[in-house]
């Protein structure tokens, strides 16, 4: 029996170009904040892994409930402010450093996260 063939239809792929965070592309509240927090969130959880620890051994060294760290690795960060992700950072053997400057012309202010190894 010979196996049939069907013509394949051409469709148009409907795409937006991201503005680089897409929690304002999803039109969410704060989202500089949020994409602050996630990039914050992600560097701690490189740091957890590198290390070796596991989700218990991190809890300890952060000061917080394994649940927290839980939450955390799997990016659920309503309950962290920015400001304790940093104290997690620092808890994890890293500075933190902000650099505060003028925007450039040609776009608006923002805030960026820069992590470094």
């Amino acid at each position: 029996m010979a196996a049939k063939t069907s013509k394949s239809q051409s469709r148009e792929i409907e795409f937006e170009i991201s503005s680089g965070n897409v929690f304002a592309d999803l039109e969410l509240p704060n989202p500089e904040e949020r994409l602050t927090k996630a990039m914050l969130a992600i560097r701690i959880a490189e740091l957890i892994e590198s290390l070796g620890l596991n989700q218990v051994q991190a809890a300890a060294r952060l000061g917080i409930d394994q649940p927290k760290i839980s939450n955390l690795l799997r990016g659920h960060l309503r309950g962290f402010s920015t400001d304790r992700l940093m104290a997690f950072l620092n808890a994890l053997d890293c500075d933190v450093i902000i650099t505060i400057r003028p925007a450039k012309k040609n776009r608006s202010a923002s805030v960026h996260v820069l992590a470094g190894a």
